[in-house]
């Protein structure tokens, strides 16, 4: 197909997806595509995008079924852009003009429904080829896409899974870093892990079987329970109104156990929000001191805790400035980060997120953790974690840390310590997971969230 198809429109505003909209379904995909522009172009989050109060006003201004509909075709569009991108550009004569950026992205969100999305092939053209006529700046396009998808269309059984088995659907500055830091075949086997959702797991106040029976999951090693296929929303699944459980993935839920025994004492949990491991602090008998330098977010904190009857301090301060009347029995830092581990729940990260954001995230975190330690009584444990796959934000920045702070010295997990947790430590005793790692989970159970944590006491 030849980009140069097709005679120039008047250059005009486009217009966003119209109220009254007469065309079904069109509004919805308009609405798609302003938002993979949004995350590709001005990489933006697709979280606050998409967010049910406070989201993009294209997204609000839809009913809920097509707002589901346009979280599944982002979340599709971003998790295989790579594959999308390489299967339409097969089909081009020549590139696309370097500014037709809407063009790019009405065709990405075309493809991902008719490669990956149970809708009908038809609906995914038609409505691409209208989307491409009612917008000034792809009008003259028009024919091309229709083309081009459907093409697609006829040959994705016969090209999709060869494209797929020879594709890494990331940019290539993360794979890049991916391969200096676990080699070729295991940033394959991560790359893979992120092309599939990940399962919803949760952890449990108390027997954890039951609550396995009641939602339809499994028993996780660590305890938890992981729901491969959710019923219903969450906010509608037993237990969830009446505080039994909350959502924590099965890796984040390991840093807070490596404090140990902290029934009694005071614990600080630093960047608490929103709120997984305060509760976990909580429920081992901890008097917590949940700290975040913002209100929203302890907002949500405390209704999260609300939620379960449970009950903390909360402090709203800045952690690089925060002065506590007195030092902590031990200290849990999660730090902010890239959230390069979290992929395959957000698969925008990679393509909002860039090497520079990694080193300026490490660089915070730095500082963060010489604050931790100096928060936490002599002889007291100190926690550090993140969910980056990067180990300059992991291993590289804790390894630097303890070489320049004579006043700690390292506290190593060790085996048995946490109930599935041995598989994931390495010699020296940090903790390491990666989306790659099955052994958590029975074989042919998804994996887990990248996690990096390493314990460490202060120096009498």
């Amino acid at each position: 197909m030849n980009p140069s198809q097709g005679r120039r429109a008047p250059s005009r505003s486009a217009e966003g997806p119209a109220a009254d909209d007469k065309v079904p379904g069109l509004a919805a995909r308009k609405t798609a595509a302003k938002l993979l522009a949004t995350v590709i172009d001005a990489r933006t989050p697709l979280d606050g995008l998409t967010d049910n109060d406070n989201g993009h006003p294209y997204y609000l201004a839809l009913d809920a079924r097509d707002r589901s509909l346009v979280r599944a075709i982002l979340t599709t569009a971003l998790r295989f852009r790579v594959t999308i991108g390489k299967l339409l550009s097969r089909r081009l004569e020549r590139p696309l003009p370097p500014n037709a950026h809407t063009l790019t992205h009405i065709l990405h969100v075309a493809a991902a429904q008719i490669l990956f999305l149970d809708i009908p092939d038809s609906a995914a053209v038609d409505l691409a080829v209208t989307h491409a006529k009612s917008d000034p700046r792809t009008t003259r396009f028009a024919a091309l896409v229709n083309g081009v998808l459907r093409s697609m269309a006829r040959s994705k059984d016969a090209e999709l899974e060869p494209m797929l088995a020879t594709t890494l659907d990331a940019p290539d500055w993360f794979v890049a870093r991916l391969t200096a830091a676990y080699g070729a075949d295991r940033t394959t086997a991560i790359l893979a892990a992120h092309r599939i959702e990940a399962p919803v797991d949760v952890s449990v106040k108390s027997n954890p079987q039951l609550w396995a029976e009641r939602l339809g999951g499994m028993v996780l090693p660590t305890g938890g329970v992981r729901i491969e296929r959710l019923a219903a929303s969450v906010p509608e699944l037993p237990g969830f109104a009446d505080g039994e459980w909350w959502v924590q993935d099965a890796a984040a839920g390991l840093p807070a156990r490596l404090l140990g025994d902290i029934a009694g004492k005071n614990v600080a949990d630093l960047c608490a929000a929103p709120g997984g491991k305060t509760t976990q602090l909580v429920l081992a008998g901890a008097n917590v001191t949940a700290i975040d330098t913002s209100k929203n977010r302890l907002s949500r904190l405390g209704q999260n805790l609300a939620r379960l009857n449970l009950q903390a301090q909360m402090v709203q301060a800045d952690l690089l400035a925060y002065e506590p009347p007195e030092l902590f029995d031990a200290v849990l830092l999660d730090a902010p980060c890239s959230s390069t581990g979290t992929i395959r729940r957000h698969p925008d990260v990679p393509w909002t997120k860039s090497a520079a954001d990694i080193e300026k995230l490490a660089a915070l975190q730095a500082r963060m953790i010489v604050v931790a330690a100096r928060l936490v009584k002599p002889g007291g444990r100190v926690v550090f974690s993140n969910c980056s796959l990067d180990p300059s934000e992991g291993e590289a920045l804790f390894a630097a840390f303890l070489a320049a702070s004579p006043d700690v010295v390292l506290d190593p997990a060790v085996a048995g310590e946490v109930p599935g947790m041995d598989s994931f430590l390495s010699k020296q005793g940090l903790l390491r997971t990666t989306p790659a790692d099955l052994q958590l989970a029975n074989p042919g159970v998804s994996g887990l969230d990248g996690f990096f944590a390493a314990r460490f006491r202060r120096l009498p």
